[in-house]
C-alpha cells in the first residue's frame, strides 16, 4: 500500500472513530488467547493515573457475602476460592477462581446502571467477585445474570472518579462474555469471538470499528495512539497473528519450558504492545493513564501471573496448590508500598483481615 493510500485510509478511519467514539477514559485492555492442548490464557492490563494501592489475595470457599447496597442487596455462600487482585482494597479488580474462571473489570465512561427497583441492588465494588465467588464457567454466569439481572449501583473511588466500569469473564474452554449497562439495560455479549475489550466506545461499536481495521490488514498499517478503540485493533490483530504453536528456536536454551509457558510469555508481550508507558498522559483527557500492573491467567494448569510496571520482575501464584478451604481463611500478598516478588509466590502470602468492600447502604 501507498504511503499516499495508507494516510487516506488512516484518516477515514480517524473521522469515522471522531463521529463514534465520546471522550475515552482509563485505558485498560483484555484479551484472550487460545492455543494448542487446550491453552487459554487472559491477559490485561491496568492503566489508571495512580497507584491503586493494589495487593493480590487468596479469597476462601465459604465466605458469606451480601451484594453491599442495602436490605434487598442479594446474600450469597462462595462456592469457589479465588485469588483476586484489589482497587484500592474496596473491591476486586481482576481475578480467577479455582476452577479456572477469570473475571477482569475495565473503565466505561458510558455505563449507565440504571435505577430499576425490580432487580436486586448490587455495589459495583462485588460484581467480579460475585461471578468468581459462584460461578465456574462463562455459561453458567451468563444464564444466571441475564435470567436474574442484577441493578449495579456504583460511587465514586477514594480519588472522585466515578466507578463506570463493564466486566469481561472467560473460562478453561476459551468461552467469553462481556456485561456492560448501555441506557439502564444489561448488554451481554457472549461467545469464543469475543476475545478482545477495552474501554469506549460500548462493546458493539469497538466490533464495527475492528471490522473496518481488519479490512485494511494489520500488516499493512495499524493505528497507534493511547485511544481504547486504536488499542483493541492492535490487541485483536497481534493476538490474532501470533503463532499459536511450540516454537523451538524460543526455547532451546531454557530448560523445562512448556507450550504454557509460551503462550502465557505471548499474551503478556501482545498486552505489554498495547500499554500505555509509564509517563505517558493526555493532558485534555485526564484519565488516559499509563499502565500500572498487567495479569496474565493460565486457565488450563491455574498459574495467576502479575507484572508490576514499576518493578523488573513478574511473579505468579499456582491456584493448584492454594488450600481454599474455608478453614484456611483469608491470605495476602502485599504489593502496594513498594512491595516486590519474583518467580513463584505462591507460599508468600500470608494471614489476614480481609479488606472491606465498598457499599452504597440504602440505595
Amino acid at each position: 500500500m501507498s504511503p499516499k493510500r495508507i494516510f487516506a485510509t488512516y484518516l477515514a478511519a480517524g473521522l469515522f472513530a471522531a463521529a463514534t467514539i465520546v471522550p475515552p477514559a482509563a485505558a485498560c485492555t483484555r484479551a484472550v488467547y487460545i492455543g494448542e492442548d487446550g491453552t487459554v490464557i487472559t491477559g490485561r492490563s491496568m492503566d489508571w493515573k495512580e497507584d491503586m494501592q493494589t495487593d493480590l489475595w487468596i479469597f476462601p470457599r465459604g465466605v458469606e457475602r451480601n451484594g453491599g447496597a442495602g436490605p434487598d442487596s442479594p446474600t450469597w455462600t462462595s462456592k469457589y476460592g479465588s485469588v483476586i487482585a484489589s482497587a484500592y482494597n474496596i473491591a476486586s479488580a481482576d481475578g480467577m477462581n479455582e476452577k479456572g474462571l477469570v473475571a477482569n473489570l475495565l473503565y466505561l465512561a458510558e455505563s449507565q446502571y440504571g435505577d430499576d427497583t425490580q432487580d436486586p441492588p448490587m455495589a459495583i465494588s462485588f460484581w467480579a467477585q460475585y461471578v468468581l465467588d459462584n460461578f465456574a464457567t462463562v455459561s453458567e454466569a451468563v444464564t444466571q445474570l441475564e435470567e436474574h439481572p442484577l441493578r449495579i449501583v456504583t460511587a465514586d473511588l477514594p480519588n472522585g472518579s466515578p466507578a463506570t466500569l463493564h466486566l469481561s469473564i472467560s473460562d478453561p474452554s476459551g468461552d467469553s462474555a462481556i456485561f456492560e449497562y448501555v441506557d439502564g439495560k444489561l448488554v451481554v455479549h457472549h461467545g469464543k469471538q469475543y476475545t478482545v475489550m477495552t474501554n469506549s466506545p460500548v462493546y458493539s461499536q469497538q466490533i464495527a470499528l475492528n471490522d473496518y481495521w481488519e479490512t485494511v490488514g494489520g500488516m499493512a498499517f495499524l493505528p497507534g495512539t493511547n485511544r481504547a478503540a486504536d488499542r483493541y485493533v492492535r490487541a485483536s490483530f497481534l493476538m490474532n497473528a501470533v503463532t499459536k504453536k511450540l516454537a523451538k528456536n524460543y526455547i532451546a536454551d531454557v530448560p523445562n519450558q512448556t507450550y504454557a509457558n509460551q503462550a502465557v510469555a505471548q499474551t503478556l508481550s501482545v498486552i505489554r504492545g498495547v500499554s500505555v508507558p509509564l509517563g505517558i498522559t493526555t493532558p485534555d483527557q485526564p484519565n488516559i493513564a499509563s499502565t500500572i500492573w498487567r495479569t496474565a491467567s493460565d486457565q488450563k494448569d491455574l498459574v495467576y501471573f502479575f507484572d508490576s510496571a514499576t518493578t523488573p520482575n513478574t511473579f505468579w501464584v499456582r491456584l493448584s496448590e492454594i488450600d481454599f478451604s474455608n478453614e484456611a481463611g483469608f491470605r495476602k500478598l502485599p504489593v502496594a508500598g513498594g512491595h516486590y516478588y519474583a518467580g513463584d509466590a505462591t507460599n508468600d502470602f500470608e494471614k489476614a483481615e480481609p479488606f472491606k468492600f465498598m457499599t452504597v447502604p440504602g440505595s
